[in-house]
């Protein structure tokens, strides 16, 4: 995986220190509320209640005009169709509408468009379609407020139509009964932060004739799982939805829920656990065939039925992981045969029959791995091509795409996350122009980051500090899991879990023991071993196991205590620009002692089995990157190396004179002489 820069979370610690006392809160935990910008007493209050927060669904506007409509429609008889979205804010939208105006007795059906062969939001054969069943009502939950176009189409065909969506608005609005949006400058809100789900929720708020808390009692698990789903900000109304949406999956779950459960063996359910087990099986569904399986899941009423369900979910989540692996294993053969691929500021990688649905998810791996933005693009048989970006924080991929519109025909998104869609022949053309595009906008480009919210010594990692921090919880975005430095830990022991899928560690700092857990990591991939100094980036939990409690820590991310992050950084930028136009400083050129420390390094190591930052920084404050990256060059054409994904010494005989490698001739003449 890429380096990541740590960066300490700052916050005023006399102010922590007086919610500390104020609120009988534990230090740590004042501090994180502080750090992540709740410091007013009420706000604390409100994160720290155990009450739930609603605000009245009629702060949105429109929202009475919606409800009158809707109810109207089930007065009437009128047939209603709920339009909603492949992804799980969609789906559990639908979900949550369906179900509420079933119960109410409407005359109800749903539509989710496919994502492959009709992509996002209402379309004009769809709605044909629609009108064909007889509908006289269209509710669209996460998805209409840019459909001009297809609004107009849904009234020349006699039905009318409500919009719910929690998309940008933009500088028109589409013709409807009414359009219930948080970011409309005319709401009366304090928190607009809602995912489709959210809005849906609030709109069922509004229909119902009693208390709040009864909709929140029914429908908070799907409200749940798709605004965590969404990665929405967990503060504020959110945080309420998510906690009353845990509680009802965990202690009054409905069929679907518990067949899910019953699948997984498992008792009860965090915030994450939904993230990264629930929600990419819902997702699954849009991304690899038909959405409306998912809602068919989550709606039904009978246990057996759910659990096959369930079962053709867990199915289409397996396809999914198995497509990706596919698309990844062939974007590696690519890059071994053509390196450039990923030399440049950004990587943009094409494939043909590459699945549309997983791309996105691919291209976030490459973001991972390489610490660059990423575009992977899928050719179809036509030749048009449809690309996923995946960005990092500071560079703004949807800036970088539109500055290259001419080689697009249509693209879309925000500055992490973008799609496009071109003709395969101008895939060369965007992949030079929006390099030539980033190298010119970010003469540094920014590094792949890692927020510490705070240095601690490894005697405060104890039960008492995981349990005050459930205070915290839910975690989800806007309101991460505490991750916690310790730093200049002795690394004593390593030892394989589980086959070997992960490691546990044994540290030790002025007489003080931890143990550690990094998942997915085997030992011949791990570059530490027992005598190094370490850095580690934790976080702590509550584990139950045999009726005790143990403290639970994994590791997020680990490194050398003598790594330099701004050194590193700026070395790596300095030798990236070197490739892309030559230009640097003669320090750049790996002499004769820097190539002599660096092959007496490998020479003692027999090797290097390990990645090549991983290789620089044993070496950092002896050589630069470039040195590194140059010597390794000049090594391997010289024969003294041989590197196909680890570094092995040749037994050569005769003298070699590395000045004479092509490598080094043109970087000294490059650097030195030009």
């Amino acid at each position: 995986m890429a380096h990541k820069k740590w960066i300490i979370r700052q916050a005023d610690k006399e102010r922590a220190s007086a919610v500390s006392e104020k609120f009988n809160i534990d230090a740590f935990v004042a501090f994180l509320l502080v750090s992540r910008g709740i410091t007013d007493d009420a706000d604390i209050a409100a994160f720290l209640s155990d009450s739930y927060m609603l605000a009245s669904p009629f702060d949105f506007v429109d929202m009475e005009e919606a409800s009158f409509v809707i109810g109207d429609a089930i007065d009437n008889g009128d047939k209603i169709c709920i339009y909603g979205d492949y992804d799980c804010d969609g789906v559990t939208s639908t979900a949550l509408l369906y179900s509420y105006l079933r119960n109410e007795g409407a005359d109800v059906c749903y539509y989710i468009p496919s994502r492959e062969s009709e992509g996002y939001g209402l379309n004009n054969s769809a709605i044909d379609k629609i009108a064909a069943d007889g509908v006289n009502l269209i509710i669209t939950v996460d998805n209409g407020i840019s459909a001009i176009e297809q609004a107009n189409h849904i009234y020349d065909l006699g039905m009318q139509l409500v919009i719910t969506d929690h998309h940008q608005i933009g500088s028109e609005l589409p013709r409807a009964e009414a359009i219930v949006n948080p970011h409309r400058p005319e709401n009366n809100l304090k928190f607009r932060e809602y995912c489709g789900v959210g809005v849906a929720f609030k709109l069922v708020c509004a229909m119902y004739d009693g208390d709040a808390e009864d909709i929140l009692n029914e429908y908070a698990d799907f409200a749940a799982i798709g605004t965590i789903a969404d990665i929405m900000p967990l503060t504020d109304e959110n945080r309420s939805l998510v906690r009353a949406g845990l509680e009802k999956i965990n202690n009054n779950p409905r069929p679907s829920i518990k067949a899910f459960a019953e699948s997984n063996s498992k008792k009860s359910y965090t915030a994450n656990d939904i993230a990264f087990q629930l929600c990419p099986r819902i997702n699954a569904m849009g991304r690899m065939g038909d959405a409306s399986r998912a809602v068919e899941f989550l709606i039904s009423e009978n246990l057996d039925d759910c659990r096959e369900k369930c079962n053709r979910l867990n199915l289409e989540n397996t396809n999914r992981q198995e497509t990706e692996k596919n698309i990844l294993d062939d974007i590696e053969q690519k890059i071994e045969a053509n390196p450039s691929l990923v030399k440049g500021r950004v990587i943009v990688i094409d494939g043909e029959g590459y699945h549309h649905g997983v791309i996105g998810i691919v291209a976030s791996h490459l973001v991972d791995k390489y610490g660059k933005p990423s575009f992977v693009i899928g050719v179809d048989e036509n030749g048009v091509a449809r690309g996923s970006a995946r960005s990092i924080d500071g560079f703004n991929i949807y800036d970088a795409i539109s500055a290259c519109g001419d080689d697009l025909i249509q693209f879309g998104g925000h500055p992490l996350a973008a799609g496009i869609t071109l003709n395969q022949d101008k895939i060369n053309d965007f992949r030079e122009h929006i390099n030539t595009y980033a190298k010119e906008k970010y003469p540094t480009m920014p590094p792949l980051s890692l927020t510490l919210d705070y240095k601690i010594s490894p005697f405060y990692l104890t039960l008492d500090l995981a349990n005050a921090l459930q205070s915290l919880e839910p975690y989800g975005a806007g309101n991460p899991q505490a991750v916690f430095g310790v730093f200049n830990m002795n690394l004593r022991a390593v030892t394989p879990l589980k086959e070997g899928k992960h490691l546990k560690l044994e540290l030790e700092k002025k007489g003080k023991k931890i143990w550690a857990i990094k998942f997915g990591q085997n030992a011949e991939s791990f570059p530490y071993k027992p005598g190094d100094v370490i850095d580690l980036a934790v976080k702590i939990s509550l584990n139950h196991y045999n009726g005790k409690l143990y403290l639970s820590t994994h590791i997020v991310d680990v490194r050398l205590s003598t790594t330099d992050d701004d050194a590193y950084f700026k070395e790596l930028n300095d030798y990236n620009l070197f490739l892309l136009n030559g230009n640097g400083a003669p320090s750049l050129y790996p002499d004769r002692q820097v190539c002599k420390i660096v092959y007496s390094y490998l020479k003692q190591n027999g090797g290097w089995n390990y990645s090549l930052d991983d290789l620089y920084f044993r070496l950092q404050g002896r050589v630069n990157y470039s040195q590194l990256m140059f010597s390794l060059k000049a090594f391997m054409q010289s024969g003294l190396i041989t590197f196909d994904s680890k570094i092995s010494l040749n037994n050569v005989q005769n003298k070699v004179n590395l000045e004479d490698t092509k490598i080094l001739k043109t970087i000294k003449e490059r650097l030195i002489s030009g």
